[in-house]
Formats: C-alpha cells, structure tokens, sequence
C-alpha cells in the first residue's frame, strides 16, 4: 500500500506515531508524512528546523512533507490556537501544492487537535483515499478539561467540527473501549468504529538493559513518575499526598520530565518544604526511560477527575506494563480497570492525596517478591492485549478490507 500519515507531530518529537509508519516500512509499504515543524513539547523549533527549512526530508526510508507552523510556546491560549489553525491551513496547502495523487489510504494521528483531520480530508477528496482517522483525544471534551474555554457557543462550534471531520472517515479508531461512546454521540456508525489501543516501544520490551548517563536517584523506595507535568496529570494531589508522607523520608517521589506545570511543581516542592522525598529530573529522551524504570520499585500514572479522562488510557500505562514493574494509578475508569484487571499494582479514585499515600505506603511494605510478581502480571497482559505486531497486523488486516471493498488496493 501507499500510504500517507497525517500528523501534526512526527519525528524528531517523540510519538507513538513514529513506531507506526516504521513499522509500515518494515512490512513493505510505502509512506509519506505531512507533519509541521517540530516543537513539541518546548514550544519551540527544534534546533535545525524553522520556518525556512527541511520543508522535505528522509527518515527511516519515510518521505517527511513539513508545513510551516507558528510554534505552541507555552501551549495556552492563542498561542495554542495559533499552532492548531496554522498547521491545518499550511498543510492543506501543502497537500494541493506537493503531495501525491496516488495514496492508498490516509492515516491521520490524532493526539490533539482535531482540525489535524483538514488537511486529510483534502487529499481524500484529491485522490479519493480512505481516511483511517485514530482518536487518542476527545474533542472538545479535551478542549474544555485542560482549559478555560467554558463557553456553548465555543463547543457547540467545536463539537460541530469534531462531528463533520468524524463524517470524512471512513474508520474511526479509538484508543480505548471508553471512546465508544463519544464516537456514537458524533453520529459515528458502531460499525466504522474500531478499537486500537496504542502499545509500548521496542525499547521498554528489551532484555538488554544499560544503565548509563542518567543521574544518581536518592536511596529509598522509588515512586517514578515519567512523562508529562500538565494540568491533567493532577501534579496538586500528588504534591499532597508527598506531603502526607512527609515524615517516611524512606519513600521518594521522582518524577521524570517536563511540562506547563513544572515551574509551579518546583516552586511548592521548594514551599512544602519536600526537597528530601520529591525530586524533579528534568525532561530526558525516550531511549534513556528504560534506565530510570529499572532504579524504580514502582511506576506512577496519574489523571485529573474528568469524565473523559476516565475514558482513556494513558499511554504511559502500556509502556509501564511492557517494561514489568508494579503501577500504581491515581485516575478513574479505563486506566484503573486494565492495573486492576491486569493484577499489576494499585489504583485509587482520581484526586483522591489521602488514599495515593495509603496506596503508596501499603506498597511500600511489600517484599521484593510480590512486587516482582505484580510486574510480571502486568508484562503478561501486556502481551496479550498490546502486544505491537498484533496491533499493527489487525490495521493492516483493516485497510486490505477496506481497500478490498472499494475495489482500489494498491
């Protein structure tokens, strides 16, 4: 097949999507990427790109098409607006202007925002592709929890949007089962509807682990937080159940990353007075994340209490399964129930500092042993759920039909 992947964001930023079109390659397809300017999460161009250049560049046998965009900065407001709006319209041209007529089918990466689907939806009516479009974010419910965008007429517009590029797709993938529903209410056919979750790297799966060129951790029982420091990620509560721990200077709270919160993070880890237990990293590539989980004793993943965060399933879940260490969630919903499902940690109600330190402590008194075994429960349901060639067989398997059915596979 020919295929051409949509996506605001592709490599060098750091997305699963990355993982996908090589594995397109590896299994002897052709892929093309129309994506911007790279500058997630700094906000900022990476170095060696900008406006004016590697508008076209090479990667892994993929042909990468770049659209001019105005970076995110701090990623609020309309700055944020600005990089939304201004991918969709330069990459809508660059898709008249450059691309191919000749695609197969259309892949389009929807991690936020979803007018990523404009630009899809104009080579699908230039060379009358299939779009195969993958909600890994619900607009505007999104929109509305990390925001202060309250206003009817605001989502009644975004909701609209959202139900007209739904309209365009000939199939819908979610990444959780808790989606569904939300697919259904945008007057999405159950039918065009599919379940694909996202899967961990190569990287978490490997045996071959080198520990090297990442800090000394503090002695102790770890609790690494990796990822994200944003307001969905709940960073108050966990702040307050560090503070409730405060006296067990055994127990230490590492977190690993960066984000719109991660001034505010250090500036009450300073006030809270919790510099010996919580200590902030710093932001690390993907490949050094292994040699962090391996000093952990257990993994964290946190959501804020919102209904559609209780429909997804934090990416970082599959990645902590995958590498074989006990979770332990604070989040409601889809991610709660795979830990729980999976036997591989705890979980507790979003929100909730109290019953995160009670969780916290009580896994804190287990033996090496039973945390060795929650983490192998969780490899193994790793294996059966998320495993990657399964996952991407399944797409394959979906676009041969759909291909198939249209009479045009190429």
């Amino acid at each position: 097949m020919n295929i051409l992947i949509v996506s605001q964001y592709f490599y060098p930023e750091n997305f699963r999507v990355n993982d996908l079109a090589v594995a397109f390659v590896e299994r002897g397809h052709r892929v093309t990427v129309l994506t911007g300017i790279p500058n997630y999460p700094s906000g900022r161009f990476f170095e060696g790109y900008g406006l004016f250049g590697k508008s076209l560049e090479s990667w892994r046998g993929i042909e990468i098409f770049r659209a001019p965009l105005c970076p995110r900065g701090s990623g609020r407001g309309i700055r944020l607006a600005l990089n939304y709006l201004s991918f969709a319209a330069a990459a809508s041209i660059i898709a008249v202007a450059r691309l191919s007529r000749n695609f197969d089918v259309i892949f389009v990466h929807e991690p936020s925002p979803i007018t990523v689907g404009i630009p899809a939806i104009v080579m699908k009516w230039l060379c009358r592709a299939p779009i195969f479009f993958w909600v890994l974010d619900l607009w505007p419910e999104s929109v509305t929890a990390t925001s202060s965008i309250k206003h009817p007429i605001v989502i009644n517009i975004l909701t609209q949007l959202t139900k007209r590029i739904y309209s365009h797709c000939h199939r819908l993938l979610v990444q959780s089962r808790g989606f569904i529903a939300h697919a259904k209410s945008m007057g999405v056919d159950e039918a065009r509807i599919h379940y694909f979750p996202s899967w961990a790297e190569d990287l978490y799966l490997s045996e071959d682990l080198i520990v090297e060129d990442i800090p000394a951790l503090p002695e102790g029982f770890r609790i690494i937080f990796a990822g994200n420091i944003g307001v969905a990620q709940s960073f108050p509560d966990l702040l307050d159940a560090a503070e409730l721990l405060k006296h067990r200077a055994d127990i230490q709270w590492i977190i690993v990353g960066d984000g719109r919160m991660q001034s505010w993070v250090g500036e009450e880890i300073e006030r809270r007075g919790l510099q010996n237990t919580v200590h902030l990293m710093g932001r690390y590539p993907v490949e050094k994340m292994p040699a962090f989980f391996s000093q952990a004793d257990i993994l964290l993943v946190s959501l804020k209490k919102e209904t559609i965060f209780a429909s997804t399933i934090p990416g970082k879940i599959q990645s902590y399964l995958a590498f074989g260490k006990p979770i332990l969630a604070m989040l409601d919903g889809e991610g709660a129930r795979i830990v729980s499902e999976a036997g591989a940690g705890l979980t507790c109600p979003a929100e909730n500092a109290q019953a995160l330190a009670n969780a916290a402590e009580e896994l804190a008194a287990k033996s090496h042993a039973e945390l060795e075994t929650m983490g192998k429960r969780g490899r193994d349901y790793y294996e059966i759920n998320f495993n990657r060639d399964l996952l991407f067989s399944k797409l394959e398997k979906w676009m041969q039909e759909e291909l198939g059915n249209s009479g045009c596979a190429g």
